[in-house]
């Protein structure tokens, strides 16, 4: 890979450019964060097209929000609450795409694809750094809201409730939140380590970085089911919840193909010389990988054609919440 900055630097005591010291595939991040700036963009394009999809919805009444909590029927005065949940289904697309990208990077480019592979990690970087402002945003949103809701207190504990609740891991303790909510800050807590370790990889070692790298995967099953516990749009059986089943499919077969054909040799199930914890064969631990992947994708394709993934009914009557009882997105 080509650096991403000029391979010149004057010193401050050379008149004559001297040579760049830097590794050759060394990427700066000051330069993806300028890359970055176009996807932000459109990010931020989508989601204002889903806060205003959000917002025109629980005006109308059909919201599954106000199903799940009725109290909230008044758009104008949750609509900090609105938008934490827009950035949170953005963040969820772009690590949709980002998680795509990672996938097609990680094995053999398929020869459709018209793009180079160096403009396959640019965007997949890039698409990582916006994924990351998204679910911190999602999260700095709740937190707003929460602050903004609980008028009962000085301002000192609103500001702490609304940190603690949102970013203290097991401290939220209404409802589903109680799981649902740690499992959140558990991807918010893991993609920024692991998206920004790139950037030192010269530092730690490529090997060491592949290894961590590899966690990411566990980022975006978090946010999944994160969403699937928590989003209320898609609590129920309707068409939000079977486009979130649909995209895992791609994803998971794609994991797949790439477990089954590695791009790295020493990954492949024909070397079994290597041993972990000087136990198993390595080619055991590989081929378990393999047929657990595989599982996955069959219960995807089970779940999809037969509509049952443990979603809520929606209720005949809405539920007596109160508003001192509620929980958020």
């Amino acid at each position: 890979m080509l650096p991403e900055t000029t391979p010149w630097d004057d010193g401050p005591t050379s008149l004559t450019p001297a040579r760049d010291k830097r590794p050759p595939d060394r990427v700066v991040l000051r330069a993806d964060l300028r890359a970055a700036l176009p996807d932000a963009g459109a990010a931020v394009l989508v989601t204002a097209a889903v806060f205003t999809f959000l917002y025109a919805r629980m005006e109308s009444g059909d919201s599954a929000t106000i199903a799940v909590m009725p109290f909230m029927d008044d758009a104008g005065t949750y609509w900090m609450y609105l938008l934490s949940q827009a950035f949170g289904w953005s963040a969820l697309l772009w690590a949709w795409g980002t998680v795509m990208l990672g996938l097609l990077l990680s094995g053999p480019r398929p020869a459709r694809i018209p793009v180079s592979r160096q403009v396959l990690e640019r965007w997949h970087r890039t698409t990582s750094l916006t994924t990351m402002a998204l679910m911190f945003a999602h999260a700095l949103m709740f937190a707003a809201e929460l602050v903004r809701y609980e008028v009962r207190m000085t301002w000192v504990e609103r500001l702490w409730a609304g940190f603690a609740d949102t970013f203290v891991p097991g401290w939220y303790d209404s409802g589903t939140g109680r799981i649902a909510i740690p499992l959140g800050q558990g991807a918010l807590y893991l993609a920024i380590p692991l998206g920004l370790l790139f950037y030192v990889r010269h530092r730690i070692g490529a090997n060491t970085w592949r290894r961590l790298h590899r966690f990411v995967i566990v980022v975006y099953v978090l946010s999944v089911w994160h969403t699937l516990l928590y989003g209320t749009n898609v609590w129920y059986g309707e068409w939000p919840r079977t486009v979130l089943w649909l995209l895992q499919l791609p994803v998971a077969i794609l994991l797949l193909a790439r477990l089954l054909r590695p791009a790295r040799r020493a990954e492949r199930l024909g070397t079994p010389t290597r041993r972990v914890d000087g136990s198993l064969p390595a080619w055991v631990v590989r081929a378990a990988g393999r047929a657990t992947a595989a599982a996955v994708v069959v219960g995807l394709v089970v779940v999809v054609a037969s509509g049952r993934d443990g979603g809520r009914e929606r209720p005949a009557e809405p539920p007596a919440t109160s508003p001192h009882a509620h929980e958020p997105e």
